[in-house]
């Protein structure tokens, strides 16, 4: 296949997906930007801001922009792990015999919306973890396959605020994204307030369907990668392990866990999606670099200093980046 004439329709119908999101969505440009990457990579996406910022209008009007089964789950504390995956019910066919017949739960459609998911309980929240890794879930024995494409993305509320259940690390690390919303500026927040108190909302129209999006996911997967830069990636990830002899300063003294394969996987497969979005068909460095804080923000795990001094895993990051260098000294000497 050719990979500069697919990246014509692909840029096509980003823009056009694009469009209908802006049509809708004011400012959060970053937060698009992000969610798309995130989309394309075929991995789930955790949004977290304070309530009123979009968050749940921004899923929405992903979803609505796609020809796609889209299912809502709003998280509560007394929400069931069945309430997610779906049970077996008993039915009585014409003959008056009764069979268990399985009854899907929300979670089998194609964009997943799980609503402030920090509200749940740990037992629901990992109630979502099969689904999200193998994209399938198991009742009773018996194994239930999602048709893909499947994507969820969550949204949650600051961990310190009233009301709310911490994440299991296991979870964290089967979203391939975590999505920092903020709050807008004074512009912005003047075109949210004019576009949201007049009389009629736009509504956003699909402009893609399934096969459409899973032909992009395809493109994004092929799209090669040097051997230099996947080993960076990997080095990176090595030098946020505290334990691993290529730790870097700020690793060593404020994580207890780091990064691991899956950070790895999601710094790749999302630098891939990134060099599309910017009309290329090979990775960067810089491609590396844009995507690093939202794909391991959510795999660092603090220690007792690090949590102690409130540092953030983005200025963890950071350290991380202007420490390492593109190339390992051995190969810059054999190029010079």
């Amino acid at each position: 296949m050719d990979l500069d004439r697919d990246l014509d329709r692909f840029q096509q119908s980003i823009r056009d997906l694009e469009g209908e999101i802006r049509r809708v969505v004011v400012g959060q440009d970053r937060v698009v930007h992000e969610i798309l990457v995130c989309l394309l990579a075929g991995g789930h996406a955790l949004l977290e801001g304070a309530p009123g910022l979009g968050k749940t209008l921004l899923v929405r009007t992903l979803a609505r922009s796609l020809r796609l089964a889209y299912s809502r789950i709003q998280f509560t504390p007394d929400l069931m792990p069945a309430d997610v995956t779906g049970t077996n019910v008993i039915v009585e066919d014409a003959d008056g015999r009764k069979r268990f017949e399985f009854q899907p739960g929300p979670i089998f459609g194609n964009i997943i919306l799980a609503d402030e998911i920090n509200r749940a309980t740990p037992k629901t929240q990992s109630a979502l973890l099969e689904a999200m890794q193998e994209r399938a879930v198991t009742v009773a024995g018996t194994r239930h396959a999602i048709a893909p494409p499947f994507f969820v993305l969550a949204t949650e509320n600051p961990i310190e605020m009233e009301g709310t259940y911490p994440l299991p690390e296991a979870q964290l690390d089967r979203f391939l994204y975590k999505i920092l919303v903020s709050d807008p500026d004074e512009t912005t927040l003047v075109r949210i307030v004019e576009a949201t108190t007049g009389v009629a909302t736009p509504e956003p129209r699909p402009v893609l369907d399934g096969p459409g999006l899973l032909a992009m996911l395809d493109l994004v997967r092929r799209v090669p990668v040097a051997e230099p830069l996947v080993r960076y990636a990997a080095r990176f990830v090595r030098a946020t392990q505290p334990e691993s002899g290529e730790a870097s300063a700020s690793a060593r003294k404020h994580l207890r866990y780091g990064a691991g394969v899956r950070g790895a996987q999601a710094l790749v497969l999302a630098a891939k999606a990134e060099a599309l979005l910017k009309g290329r068909v090979h990775v960067a460095f810089e491609d590396l670099h844009a995507v690093a804080k939202p794909a391991l923000r959510h795999r660092l795990i603090l220690n007792f200093e690090g949590e102690a001094t409130g540092i953030a895993g983005d200025a963890i990051i950071d350290s991380v980046l202007a420490d390492l260098p593109e190339m390992p000294a051995e190969v810059s000497r054999l190029g010079s």
